[in-house]
């Protein structure tokens, strides 16, 4: 593995007076896929939410690229790479695709090339061009939060929950993609309740329970430690 792109260090978050992260180490090499597992409430979303700048943390630092980024705002660690696609993909349900992409050329991109690259990575984004985001389907509104994510050409993506609510094979053709955006050299953080959904895939696996990482490992160093205990969901190989 290379250097890391992502160092957490001793990470705490809290909410009020009720602290939910507790000293979070992970390290997230360049051009890998980490997974970060665990059940409903373990703390998941919240360690995104701080790496994205939009949530702060109390204690511990998150280096980007060798810089110390704690405190940053959200739109600067976003134009510096970072990119999240959180819970709910986070799309405009009244904008169609057109106008979803549309919304990206402010990183300078141009908007042609930007619909290009999206259209060849999600030919089905190509067929509902003109339609209205709130009408498609869960698999292509997750599709076209991804794409608009690609759009800004991250160095890092997060991605929270990339399963929820969909079919299998949507689930399976979505982290193919995943897979081959790292293989471009994209460095990918994705949090997920279900292992079986992501561990084909991942590079590293993080089991997060309680707001404590257990175990690190390769999946299948992890896998042997997984229980339906803690991530509801049968692991299959």
């Amino acid at each position: 593995m290379s250097e890391p792109l992502l160092e957490v260090r001793g990470l705490r978050a809290s909410y009020g007076s009720i602290e939910v992260l507790h000293g979070i180490d992970l390290e997230v090499p360049a051009g890998s896929v980490v997974a970060v597992l665990g059940p409903n409430g373990a703390g998941k979303s919240t360690l995104l939410s701080v790496l994205a700048g939009l949530h702060p943390a109390s204690a511990g630092d998150v280096v980007l690229g060798g810089r110390r980024v704690n405190g940053a705002r959200a739109d600067h660690l976003a134009r510096a790479g970072l990119c999240l696609v959180p819970e709910g993909r986070g799309i405009f349900p009244n904008l169609t695709v057109h106008e979803h992409l549309r919304m990206v050329t402010h990183s300078g991109r141009p908007l042609a090339e930007i619909e290009a690259e999206t259209y060849e990575r999600f030919p089905r984004l190509s067929e509902r061009r003109s339609q209205v985001a709130g009408t498609m389907s869960g698999g292509e509104q997750q599709m076209l939060a991804l794409a608009r994510g690609l759009a800004a050409r991250p160095g890092l993506l997060m991605l929270d929950e990339l399963s929820m609510g969909l079919a299998p094979l949507i689930v399976e053709e979505l982290y193919d993609q995943v897979a081959a955006i790292a293989a471009t050299g994209v460095s990918i953080v994705v949090v997920e309740q279900f292992a079986n959904a992501v561990l084909g895939v991942a590079d590293i696996a993080a089991v997060l329970v309680h707001g404590s990482i257990k175990t690190v490992g390769t999946p299948a160093e992890v896998e042997l430690e997984l229980g339906t205990a803690y991530l509801g969901a049968t692991i299959s190989s």
